[in-house]
């Protein structure tokens, strides 16, 4: 039963809101709200790219549609687009305990969907990892760790929720959407450093002519005026120039400072996100052991062996305490007391 008792006007107020969306604690709602809320605003906002060749091939960054715009990696662009937005859409939702509680078929049948959806963006990110913004090495790394990290996550997560695991499936898909999200994060601090580097100085990517040249298509003049290195006997270094990070300046170099910033900001995202979950995993080890408490009724019920820690969890696998269930851990508690 919900506790209608609150210290002050604000909370009752804030509980009329959150209460019938099956929110039982306030920090809950407002950790949903935010990352929910950012994930849901950002997801929107890239509803028009699934329009590939309309608005993406306008919003992206200039040199990205000279890998993209045909072979494998249209493809590639295609089904990572067409998957990840709409994954990102239902996946909000997913998070909402009244869903969980009262459409419980729903949010089943989303959660396969939403499975496969991230397969699938898996598979087109990896398709454009040679060229996402310059295809530097560490931008392709972080690609790669991502896909490993969030399908590894999944598929705990599902091994978990179909041995009735309810706590460990719960950690393994914060963990998936956390690590997912980073490219949020990503998209922000890659704006940041790419303003910033102008400010630093000294920083270059290397590009192809043919690149750059296919970025001054409309007016060739200005091309040869920016790069002349392009069109100099032995300017070039088998046909790649250095291209400044000046955000702003023409597209070569707006792409130039993007590049260099993505695959650092990739990092640092994926790092606040990786640490982040983890904290939140640990400050709220009393719903751990809620849903453990659960598991343990589902699995007695369903006959598994092992009640309580029929999935993948530590005192099977690892070298933790043999997990007991709350009733037994109280008697046995008064036993010793005695």
């Amino acid at each position: 039963m919900v506790d209608t008792k609150a210290p002050n006007g604000f909370v009752r107020r804030m509980r009329k809101v959150y209460n019938p969306l099956g929110f039982q604690k306030g920090y809950n709602f407002t950790l949903w709200f935010i990352f929910g809320g950012a994930l849901f605003g950002f997801i929107l906002a890239r509803m028009q790219y699934l329009s590939v060749g309309g608005k993406f091939k306008d919003g992206t960054s200039p040199s990205e549609w000279y890998h993209l715009r045909d072979g494998h990696e249209r493809i590639g662009i295609t089904l990572h687009l067409a998957s990840v937005i709409p994954l990102g859409f239902l996946l909000v939702f997913q998070f909402v305990p009244w869903i969980r509680h009262h459409a419980l078929i729903f949010h089943r049948i989303s959660g396969y969907v939403i499975l496969l959806l991230l397969l699938i963006s898996n598979v087109g990110a990896l398709m454009i990892a040679r060229h996402t913004f310059g295809g530097e090495l560490e931008t392709q790394l972080a690609v790669g760790v991502v896909a490993i990290m969030t399908t590894g996550s999944a598929t705990l997560a599902y091994i978990n929720i179909k041995r009735l695991q309810i706590d460990q499936h719960r950690a393994w898909m914060l963990r998936t959407w956390f690590y997912a999200g980073f490219i949020v994060t990503l998209r922000i601090i890659m704006i940041l450093s790419a303003l910033i580097l102008p400010k630093v100085g000294g920083f270059y990517q290397a590009m192809p002519c043919d690149k750059i040249s296919y970025m001054f298509e409309d007016d060739q003049a200005d091309f040869r005026e920016k790069f002349p290195a392009c069109f100099a006997p032995n300017g070039t270094t088998n046909g790649w120039v250095a291209v400044p990070a000046i955000f702003g300046n023409s597209a070569a170099n707006v792409s130039a400072s993007l590049g260099l910033s993505f695959g650092m900001a990739g990092w640092l995202a994926l790092t606040l996100h990786a640490i982040g979950v983890e904290v939140y995993l640990a400050l709220t080890p009393k719903e751990g052991n809620r849903l453990r408490n659960v598991s343990y009724q589902r699995q007695l019920e369903a006959g598994y062996r092992h009640p309580g820690s029929a999935g993948l969890t530590s005192d099977r696998l690892g070298d933790a305490e043999v997990w007991q269930p709350a009733s037994q851990s109280t008697n046995e508690e008064k036993m010793e007391k005695r």
